[in-house]
């Protein structure tokens, strides 16, 4: 049976998880950012493998904490191992200026801080170790062959971005989604998304077709109940994170339609104007701590369903 090793992948505050796949052509899943690649390596040299050995680079999407080392560990390969991501994600790792373009253009209109995008910039010169073209850019139904009758089927699930992707040996279930199961919230006790539909079609995708029997998370998520899922996920814990995470977008849903329908209002509230929002969502956390998912979340309803209209930021 294939070997799946989760590895350590720190970076501040933030619980990354990145995960190897022990095969002929060995795979890295998620490569955390610059400062993980330390961690990383350590966790190999753990059990008697090398960075250097990689042939693959899987990458769910392309969030910097998920893709901000891929060009250093391609590097650490010689280059010679293949950088995988869903071609809706590519200008994320193609370019530093496409993370600060989707700060502005998402939860950086709701945040009240006149340094912000100098802030996300500097950021992201430490956090991502390069920029870089895939070796393979995705779509969607593709099987990568890492050797040894270890197959892995790529499926797109977007939602939590364009580009999301699930990655799935074959031969034993083993499934990783990255970002794209949420539960209720991670180090932000929020879930983030830029497509509340898309996110919940995903969502049962997976529940209904996809069927983990062990499934990998991005960041140590939640159940409802607050303490977080394990690093992996048996097919009982899986059932629960998708149901969950479906479960608490329709409870966000319910309450940011009803809230736009009244009108949104500016205040002096951190959520400003999603206060009646937070409120009623019992959300007390700090909205403005980067990744900032609850305003990238409320910012995909207004877009999914464009009822901006009296809403003043």
């Amino acid at each position: 049976m294939t070997g799946i090793h989760p590895l350590v992948a720190p970076w501040g505050r933030f619980g990354l998880r990145t995960f190897y796949i022990d095969a002929p052509e060995p795979a890295i899943v998620d490569t955390g950012v610059t400062e993980s690649i330390g961690g990383m390596r350590a966790g190999l040299e753990a059990i008697g493998r090398r960075i250097e050995d990689v042939r693959w680079i899987l990458l769910t999407h392309g969030h910097i904490d998920h893709i901000g080392g891929a060009h250093a560990v391609w590097e650490l390969t010689g280059r010679r191992a293949q950088v995988v991501i869903h071609q809706g994600d590519v200008p994320m790792l193609r370019s530093r200026e496409a993370h600060v373009e989707e700060w502005r253009s998402g939860r950086g209109k709701w945040l009240s801080d006149p340094d912000g995008e100098a802030t996300e910039e500097a950021l992201l010169r430490d956090a991502i170790s390069g920029e870089m073209e895939p070796t393979l850019a995705l779509d969607g139904g593709e099987v990568l062959d890492l050797g040894g009758g270890v197959r892995v089927a790529v499926h797109s699930i977007p939602g939590h971005t364009i580009g999301a992707v699930a990655y799935v040996v074959e031969e034993t279930g083993d499934v990783f989604v990255g970002d794209a199961v949420q539960g209720y919230g991670a180090a932000s006790w929020f879930p983030g998304y830029e497509d509340p539909n898309q996110y919940r079609a995903s969502l049962e995708f997976l529940r209904d077709d996809v069927r983990p029997q062990r499934l990998y998370l991005g960041h140590p998520y939640r159940r409802a109940d607050g303490t977080p899922f394990p690093e992996v996920l048996d097919a009982s814990d899986a059932l629960e994170a998708i149901q969950g995470s479906i479960d608490n977008e329709a409870r966000i849903r319910a309450s940011v339609l009803s809230h736009l329908e009244l009108g949104l209002r500016a205040t002096a509230s951190p959520y400003s104007p999603f206060q009646s929002v937070a409120e009623e969502l019992n959300y007390a956390g700090d909205p403005t701590l980067e990744p900032a998912p609850f305003f990238t979340t409320m910012n995909a309803y207004l877009t999914q369903f464009g009822t901006e209209r009296g809403a003043t930021s």
